[in-house]
């Protein structure tokens, strides 16, 4: 999205939401506000967490939801590698770093501010705590940002609707020791700020409060559930990019870090649980949409964990073969630059002979998979092709029956237990013969390319040297 579509949206956005909530509203301000927003979203490495991603997940009905998802992926710290200058000022009165960790101030270092003590409550942090990246640290910030931004125009118990719906956004978290949700732990949080700073909530009001913050969580995560598995890999490869910053440049990154972020995402994929990925609470959402909602997630998360084991196989028989020519290889010297419409060269896809399938698929997570890895995600990638010709031909050399040894003695050659060349014996022979072959090919076209361009040269009588 352009960034003054993406300013003129969000500022929209705000006037409304604020309006709507009985706020008073400055254009002005909200003009500033905007721009805040979208340049941080825009920032250098943003692939998934854009504009386009808080627009969606704030919906347009709620204005308490709204203006939250809005705010609530300011702060990604992973991503952004720092907080955003322009957004540290709502921040720095109330947070230190030390060593690189980010923590609250002591008690007596902390100004007098109702509206961060609210935003405390909801959270259950107190002063003095560590923030954790993995335990909320992003989305406390946020909500930070979303309150000092926002006290201006809206009454503290709207803050502390917005700042709960940010809490919700934190991910993946398992059940209490005590049993309970995160969701139920909210509404016990929220029941103690409604009599602390005297929100005057009842507790139908407080039920509804948690509530929404669901709605809105779940919109968050929504793609995990998305009907077709090509669109949720579409998500996780546009996710890659903003905590593997190597692949931001396509042309350049080199095989062993395409390796490394494959390996973190394969782990990502394993340790997720499908319960934990959607919240419910009193019947938001009901039974039946729940159910549905983890029933995909499964799904999707069964696909994406197959197809990564296979691409995990695959890099690694590129790293393998790349230790011919040094250790630090960028994986377009091996398979070809990114197709593009201006520049046609030569790839390795263009010279690999098609490998017949010795071992169909035998289930349908088999067959969806190899449709995947054959035909491509559903989108392009700037940093990758969207279909997988090394790994496809990998696949129908020695089906899926294979694929777990071979990715553990990828994984072997990775950790540096195996050599490349033991690591290569254990592929089919077939498969590999193919694969160096086009190599080869790719390789001799590029020699054929610099012949041509010397003679060229010679005959205008241009000397090589320049």
């Amino acid at each position: 999205m352009d960034l003054e579509v993406a300013r003129a949206y969000c500022k929209k956005s705000l006037v409304g939401a604020i309006a709507q909530l009985q706020g008073s509203v400055e254009l002005t301000q909200l003009e500033t506000l905007a721009d805040l927003i979208t340049r941080t979203m825009t920032g250098q490495w943003r692939y998934f967490h854009t504009p386009e991603h808080i627009f969606e997940v704030g919906g347009s009905v709620d204005a308490v939801e709204v203006l939250a998802a809005l705010f609530h992926d300011l702060v990604y710290v992973q991503v952004d590698q720092d907080i955003n200058f322009n957004i540290s000022r709502y921040i720095a009165p109330f947070i230190k770093e030390v060593k690189g960790q980010l923590g609250i101030l002591q008690a007596g270092e902390l100004p007098v501010d109702p509206i961060f003590e609210i935003v405390m409550a909801v959270f259950g942090f107190a002063p003095a705590q560590v923030l954790s990246p993995f335990n909320g640290q992003n989305e406390f910030l946020s909500a930070i940002v979303a309150a000092k931004a926002l006290e201006a125009f809206l009454l503290p118990s709207f803050i502390g609707q917005i700042a709960a719906c940010i809490e919700a956004t934190i991910p993946f978290r398992p059940l209490s020791p005590e049993g309970f949700s995160p969701s139920e732990e909210l509404y016990q949080r929220l029941e103690k700020a409604n009599h602390q700073f005297k929100f005057s909530w009842s507790q139908a009001q407080t039920i509804e409060v948690v509530k929404r913050s669901v709605r809105l969580a779940n919109r968050d995560v929504e793609n995990f559930a998305f009907p077709n598995s090509g669109d949720f890999l579409d998500n996780t490869w546009n996710l890659m990019p903003e905590t593997n910053h190597e692949l931001s440049n396509a042309d350049s990154y080199t095989v062993q870090g395409y390796r490394r972020s494959l390996l973190k995402m394969e782990a990502f994929m394993n340790f997720l649980k499908p319960e934990r990925v959607f919240k419910q609470f009193k019947g938001e959402p009901d039974e039946f949409t729940y159910r549905q909602l983890v029933l995909k997630t499964r799904k999707n998360l069964e696909v994406a964990r197959l197809y990564l084991r296979v691409k995990l196989i695959a890099i690694a028989i590129l790293e393998a073969v790349s230790y011919s020519l040094g250790r630090s290889v960028p994986l377009t010297t091996l398979m070809g630059e990114l197709p593009r419409s201006e520049i046609n060269t030569p790839t390795l896809e263009q010279f690999l002979i098609d490998m017949p399938i010795a071992n169909p698929p035998e289930t349908p997570l088999e067959r969806e998979v190899l449709e995947l890895l054959s035909k491509g995600r559903n989108q392009e990638s700037v940093y990758d092709l969207k279909n997988s010709p090394i790994a496809t031909t990998i696949i129908k050399s020695i089906g899926f029956g294979s694929v777990g040894h071979l990715n553990q003695q990828a994984k072997a050659f990775f950790s540096g237990t195996i050599s490349a060349e033991a690591f290569l014996k254990e592929c089919n022979a077939d498969a590999i013969g193919r694969i160096m072959c086009a190599m080869e090919k790719l390789f001799e076209s590029r020699a054929a390319k610099l012949k041509e361009l010397r003679k060229k040269l010679k005959e205008s009588c241009v000397s090589p040297l320049g």
